[in-house]
């Protein structure tokens, strides 16, 4: 599955969301609501008035603000970035469900946001989420909303702080003139896709692992090649996220041609699509025959493979990575 990294570049609007803050261009009016809340009052039930600074849970807007600190007012909330684990409600930790349980206002991508169960999505007070592409607006967003007052957690798949978002809030929390402890930032962690999408396999990851994401827009193919090259010539165990898209499928190709320059043939390798949701599916091949599947379903953007090392083996269908006891211990 993959983290929140499957974002491309920012896609933000120019309507800009005020969350509290007052613009020195428009005296903090928003254009298209008169009324409503700023993002530091909770508008009730019965409250007819909208919400001015993004998204309530029947009207979800991709909202954007530009605020330094020095445009709120007021003691700031906290902000909190939860990871979700896999995707279903049983793969997330006691503690993330308790903080979003907490939280007043939710953030994050839309497919994220749809996952969250229920007794959690009801429980807040408003649900913002921006489709892919929208990373930083909605992180810019999650800040203001947590500088404004209110109890903020932004949320992603896997873990925050394994291609996701926890320090792209720190950033953005330095650019604004703010602090992490003026929000009270805090990693809420979660069951990154590596070790989620290795449980489904056996024990792939038991010795020294490299992870690398093949449709990381942040970081150009020849970087990305270089890790491969590295990685695979010095016998880690590599966990390849996000491996497969319609804009990159060179980079997908050139990954398979890489392993096989350095691993035999027959490496096992792990495939695990969509780990936790209802379209999961589970298969080891040998790395021969992963090139032919990168236009398969079950190879895409929410699949996590895990290439063997020279050590890996199968046994009983799952795979296994000797952590090395055997030349140690008698078993």
């Amino acid at each position: 599955m993959s983290t929140d990294n499957t974002d491309s570049v920012d896609a933000s609007t120019d309507t800009e969301s005020k969350c509290g803050a007052s613009s020195p261009d428009d005296g903090g009016a928003t254009d298209d609501a008169d009324t409503g809340s700023q993002c530091g009052a909770s508008s009730g039930p019965d409250s007819s008035s909208s919400s001015s600074c993004g998204a309530s849970k029947s009207e979800k807007t991709d909202e954007k603000v530009k605020a330094t600190v020095e445009d709120f007012e007021g003691d700031p909330g906290s902000l909190l970035a939860v990871g979700l684990g896999p995707g279903q409600p049983e793969g997330m930790t006691e503690r993330a469900r308790g903080t979003l349980m907490d939280a007043e206002h939710i953030v994050g991508y839309t497919t994220y946001v749809e996952l969250l169960p229920d007794e959690v999505t009801e429980s807040a007070e408003e649900l913002y989420d921006t489709p892919m592409c929208g990373e930083v607006s909605r992180t810019e967003e999650a800040i203001d909303r947590a500088l404004a007052g209110n109890d903020v957690a932004i949320i992603g798949s896997g873990d925050p702080n394994v291609y996701a978002l926890a320090g792209l809030a720190l950033e953005i929390l330095e650019s604004k003139g703010a602090t992490a402890s003026m929000v009270d930032f805090e990693v809420v962690p979660g069951v990154p896709a590596a070790q989620s999408c290795g449980a489904r396999l056996g024990a792939p990851l038991v010795n020294d692992t490299v992870s690398i994401s093949l449709s990381d827009h942040l970081t150009d193919m020849p970087t990305i090649e270089s890790r491969l090259h590295a990685a695979a010539k010095e016998g880690f165990t590599i966990s390849i996220y996000n491996p497969w898209s319609r804009k990159r499928r060179e980079n997908y190709q050139k990954c398979c041609e890489i392993l096989l320059e350095h691993r035999d043939p027959e490496t096992p390798v792990g495939i695990v699509h969509g780990a936790g949701r209802d379209d999961e599916a589970v298969e080891i091949v040998e790395l021969r025959d992963l090139p032919d599947l990168g236009e398969s379903d079950l190879v895409d953007m929410t699949t996590t493979l895990i290439v063997g090392n020279e050590e890996t083996y199968v046994w009983d269908d799952r795979m296994v990575t000797p952590r090395g006891y055997e030349s140690k211990y008698d078993y």
